[in-house]
């Protein structure tokens, strides 16, 4: 992987969230990149192209799946990796995620393992992809 840090985006608008997520991931030696709403996301994706991106589904300006429905339709940001993160409940994530082409979903309120082990799962899965 070289010196090159995984880069990830948090977006977020609840700034607590966003903080501890941000806080976390930097911890853990990603460079974190930080969205407070869903129109900010698109942008900071399309300007920054991160490796993946941690997106909260209810989102002013745009929702997470309006997010991830944008960016797998641009060329540049196909490969970025998603994992949705939501407290609609787990059926609707469930239901709803891939139709939007998240790679994966995550339940609020969720524990920071299980957080950090789905985006190890698609960080390889999208490696794998490339070398492919």
């Amino acid at each position: 992987m070289g010196n090159e840090k995984t880069r990830v985006l948090v977006a977020d608008d609840d700034p607590h969230i966003l903080s501890m997520l941000s806080t976390r991931l930097g911890k853990r030696g990603y460079d974190v990149l930080e969205a407070a709403d869903g129109i900010q996301a698109v942008e900071t994706a399309k300007r920054e192209l991160p490796d993946l991106i941690v997106l909260d589904v209810m989102m002013p300006g745009k929702s997470g799946w309006e997010v991830a429905r944008e960016l797998r339709k641009d060329e540049r940001t196909r490969g970025i990796g998603i994992l949705i993160l939501t407290a609609i409940g787990e059926s609707m994530n469930e239901l709803s995620s891939p139709l939007y082409g998240a790679d994966d979903y995550l339940d609020k309120p969720f524990e920071f393992a299980d957080l950090e082990q789905r985006i190890q799962r698609i960080l390889d899965a999208r490696t794998a992809k490339r070398g492919e």
